[in-house]
Parts: C-alpha cells; sequence; structure tokens
C-alpha cells in the first residue's frame, strides 16, 4: 500500500495516551455493525487515525475487525514520526503504520476510519470541518452499499464509557452511549465522555441535555427490575426512553450497555 503523497500532516500532535482495550466497546460495535460493508468491499482497509504513543488500539481493532471480515485491512496514522517509529515493530499481515492527519495518508477510500480520543483538544468550531475532511475520504456510497463509516468518539483511560458519533459519506448518522453497566450510577455519567461537537451542549436547552435529563428519568423508573440485575435495568430504561427518543438499535446492542439515536436528534442547535 503506497501512501498519498503530501506535503505535511494536518492535525496536531494528540497526548497520545493509550491503553490495551481501551476501545474494545466502539470495536465490537464497529465489528457488528459495519462487518457487512467491510465483507462485501473489494478491498476493505480501515484506518486506525490517532492511535496513539502506543499501537495496542490497531493491533486490536484488526483482530476484532477480522472476526467479522477476515479480508480487512488496518493502517495506524499518526501524526508524531516516534509513535510511527515504535508502532513499526509490531507490523504483521493486515497491519502497517503511516506517518500523517485528517489527510489520511493511504491510497483509494477507506471503508472505516476510526479516530477515538483525537478531537476531545480541539475547539468546537473546528470539528465539522474535520468531519467533512475525513468523510469526504470515505468509499463512497453505492448499490446495496450505504458507503464508508468514520466513527469519532470519547472514551474513559480504561474503557467504561464511551461515546461516539458515526457518520458516512453523506455526513452525520448517529450518536452511541456504551458503558460497563456494572460501573454505571445513572446515565448522565456518560456526559464527561461526550465528543467535542456535543459536550459543550449538554445545557438546558440543548437535545443532548434533555436526552440525557430524560435517561436518568427512565433510569430511575426502571429501579425495580435492577434486582435482576444491571443489565435488565439498563434494557427497560432504553425501551422506556425509546418511546420518546429515535432510539436506531434494538435489545441485542442494549444487553451489551449500548443504545444508539439518530444524530438528529441530538444535533446542537444552531
Amino acid at each position: 500500500m503506497t501512501p498519498r503523497a503530501t506535503a505535511r500532516p494536518v492535525g496536531t500532535v494528540t497526548r497520545g495516551t493509550t491503553n490495551p482495550n481501551r476501545l474494545r466497546r466502539m470495536d465490537r460495535w464497529i465489528a457488528a455493525t459495519h462487518g457487512a460493508e467491510l465483507r462485501r468491499a473489494v478491498d476493505p482497509v480501515a484506518v486506525d487515525l490517532g492511535y496513539g504513543a502506543a499501537p495496542w488500539t490497531a493491533v486490536e481493532l484488526l483482530a476484532r475487525l477480522r472476526t467479522a471480515a477476515p479480508q480487512t485491512r488496518v493502517v495506524g496514522v499518526e501524526i508524531e514520526p516516534a509513535r510511527v517509529a515504535a508502532a513499526r515493530p509490531y507490523e504483521q499481515d493486515g497491519l502497517v503504520f503511516r506517518h500523517g492527519g485528517f489527510e489520511i495518508p493511504v491510497e483509494g477510500q477507506p471503508w472505516l476510519v476510526r479516530a477515538a480520543n483525537v478531537l476531545r483538544q480541539y475547539d468546537e468550531d473546528e470539528v465539522v470541518g474535520v468531519w467533512e475532511r475525513l468523510c469526504a475520504r470515505l468509499a463512497p456510497a453505492g448499490p446495496g452499499s450505504r458507503g464508508g463509516l468514520l466513527v469519532e468518539g470519547t472514551c474513559d483511560e480504561i474503557g467504561r464509557r464511551h461515546v461516539w458519533v458515526a457518520l458516512g459519506p453523506e455526513g452525520p448518522r448517529t450518536v452511541t452511549f456504551a458503558t460497563r453497566l456494572g460501573s454505571l450510577e445513572r446515565p448522565t455519567d456518560l456526559a464527561e465522555r461526550l465528543p467535542k461537537a456535543l459536550i459543550h451542549r449538554n445545557v438546558p436547552g440543548e437535545p443532548v441535555h434533555a436526552f440525557l435529563r430524560d435517561f436518568d428519568r427512565a433510569w430511575a423508573a426502571a429501579a425495580p427490575y435492577a434486582s435482576y440485575g444491571a443489565r435488565q435495568r439498563w434494557i427497560r430504561a432504553v425501551r422506556d426512553l425509546a418511546g420518546d427518543w429515535p432510539v436506531t438499535d434494538g435489545p441485542v446492542r442494549w444487553r451489551q450497555g449500548e443504545v444508539t439515536v439518530a444524530w438528529e436528534a441530538l444535533a446542537p442547535r444552531a
């Protein structure tokens, strides 16, 4: 795979914080929801953008995606040259590392770009421009295909709580909230992991604030189900929440401690 020529990588260096298994919830969701697109692709290339100071997330992404699409190849992309050099010993069949940024230094159009904990350090007004740039690099939609997928979001250091936005070539599609249910006191615990596009919008009058408020209420109303375990309480709360909000997934994903909502319902007000 020959890198795309670029004068200078686009973006800024992140803190580089990473840990094994930090992105497992995001990876499993991608494999479950986007695996069919990767299987149908002639050359299913996935990009781990901004993998950080160690290559663990790229190595794990390859393993997890190949459970759903065995021909998938992963390119780890980092803007800091020393991080790329440190990752090179971990290259293997289907996994390479490249120096670059938001320009995505790979030939062709990838079927997946995962950018986890990358935009957190950027200003909110920069997010849409980055999204547009990355979405323009995705494989386009076609007959029987929605095209490539950009997954951009934030999680805590050990992967207990995640929130991410999924975007296609056409733009934002959904927002997913995912958590280790045993560590959850209330759904608003996830507010601190909202992606950059939403974290400053968790204030009265904004849709994401109303959503989390209603989620807390549904969680409280589902308290009697706690005797059957946190999973059953979560499922009941999400089922009630779906009466008022456009939840796009179902019990199979809810059981994983997830809920996915249409982007339009949570998008910031102008």
